[in-house]
């Protein structure tokens, strides 16, 4: 077995240790395991893909043959742009790491999450993409997604739990990185949101609210709240790539007359004038800012295109192809 076979072996291992660390409600040391493990996993599996990309030699200090280079050397070498927000977000990661070994608060879980969430997400795609290794034949799919239960911090809450250090350190972090997860995409932070609703079947219900006539604060209930920031965050370039990649990911091959195809443009447009998803709100939002509307897309729209041609990924296009010229007269053929 060569270096870099050893080296992608203990990545796979490192990163299940902080999937399972995480996600075990036993473990009450889990986000510093976590942020350690999973740190130990994108060091061994860059420095497998450098060897790869570079030769063997790449992986060591050329003034201290005997030593490998650190994570964040790695992370320079590899990911040359300061600003990608997969960069930025290993960056944070690793200052947690550094953080963890002195002196860390569970309160530091709210803060960190959404990007826990994303490094995760990111190191099964590099792995992918830079070993042709699917992280989701190691550890199931469903086990990828951190398990979670949190509450917002309360300031005045947490400046009465620590002292005045602890306290201004865990409040300055999260300072410092809401506007960063405002301002990048899902490769820095994977955002965990709450919804509630109001709901009079207590068996619906997962939480209970009582309305007190006599209370000094007043409160409103909001019944629709929508952030298609958050909510529609895909344009059609973007759908088009999540969908290939779970087509290539599944193994599924698209076919449009008897020929393999890549799915592409217009078999999007097909799929979205068919269907009518850019009147369905839950798949499609409308940006009306000038006389030439803008259209962004949900997940849901990304699922519900990918589950139809899954079922029959042979005739789907020509299919939909066939049914839009029958519904529109006059239509001529495209390919």
């Amino acid at each position: 077995m060569t270096t870099k076979d050893r080296l992608i072996d203990k990545a796979k291992e490192a990163f299940v240790m902080a999937i399972e660390i995480y996600n075990k409600p036993s473990i009450q040391y889990r986000l510093e395991g976590f942020s350690f493990f999973i740190c130990n996993a994108w060091e061994l599996m860059l420095k497998a893909y450098l060897i790869k990309r570079d030769g063997e030699e790449s992986v060591y200090y050329t003034d201290k043959k005997n030593r490998t280079i650190s994570l964040e050397n790695c992370i320079q070498r590899v990911f040359t742009n300061e600003k990608a927000p997969l960069r930025k977000n290993l960056e944070k990661v690793v200052e947690l790491r550094n953080t963890s070994t002195h002196f860390i608060t569970e309160e530091y879980e709210a803060v960190y999450i959404p990007l826990l969430q994303a490094c995760v997400f990111n190191f099964v795609d590099k792995m992918k993409e830079f070993h042709n290794i699917d992280m989701t034949e190691v550890i199931p799919e469903n086990f990828i997604t951190l398990s979670v239960k949190l509450r917002s911090l309360d300031e005045t809450e947490i400046r009465g739990k620590y002292t005045s250090q602890v306290a201004e350190k865990l409040l300055a972090a999260q300072r410092q990185l809401e506007p960063l997860i405002d301002n990048n995409n899902s490769k820095f932070a994977i955002r965990i949101e709450h919804y509630h609703y109001n709901t009079k079947n207590r068996n619906e219900a997962t939480e209970f609210y009582h309305i007190e006539k006599e209370a000094a604060q007043g409160v409103r209930i909001i019944h629709d709240v929508k952030n298609p920031n958050d909510t529609h965050k895909y344009n059609a370039k973007a759908c088009i790539r999540e969908i290939n990649k779970r087509i290539e990911k599944n193994g599924i091959e698209l076919f449009f007359n008897d020929k393999k195809i890549q799915f592409n443009q217009y078999h999007f447009q097909l799929f979205v004038n068919y269907f009518g998803l850019k009147e369905n709100e839950k798949m499609c939002f409308i940006y009306q800012v000038s006389s030439q509307p803008q259209y962004s897309y949900s997940q849901q729209a990304i699922d519900f295109i990918f589950d139809e041609i899954k079922k029959s990924p042979k005739t789907i296009i020509g299919d939909l192809k066939e049914k839009m010229k029958k519904s529109t007269p006059g239509a001529k053929d495209s390919k």
